[in-house]
């Protein structure tokens, strides 16, 4: 019927024997980071659900692979409507216009993807 699970005893307690099967290393992200953190502040239930399900980091590294390629689309689609100064005679204009550009692109994946 359920899974089947062992105890040990710790004073007048039975505590049950759980341990989480081993994972892959992969390194998480910027992106998964900043879920990770969101997770821990503001939803702790869907975190310890995605802990106990052994189901968080892959979802973290889902998130962390979904914002970058969703920032690298906004850029793109952010450039062609706002070209760029040119690089060679205003560079400092350029470099402010692509960090104005990324600023607008990572607030729209935080709010669709991070803090949701």
């Amino acid at each position: 019927m359920g899974q089947e699970f062992r105890y040990y005893q710790c004073g007048d307690c039975f505590i049950p024997d759980i341990q989480l099967s081993p994972y892959k290393h992969k390194v998480l992200g910027k992106y998964g980071r900043m879920r990770r953190v969101y997770l821990q502040e503001k939803n702790s239930m869907l975190l310890n659900d995605l802990i106990l399900r052994e189901r968080l980091f892959p979802h973290l590294w889902e998130i962390d692979e979904t914002a970058h390629c969703r920032v690298e689309k906004l850029m793109t689609e952010l450039l062609k409507r706002n070209p760029t100064p040119n690089k060679a005679t205003h560079q400092m204009e350029w470099v402010q216009h692509m960090n104005s550009l990324k600023a607008q692109a990572e607030e729209i994946v935080l709010a669709e993807l991070i803090y949701s």
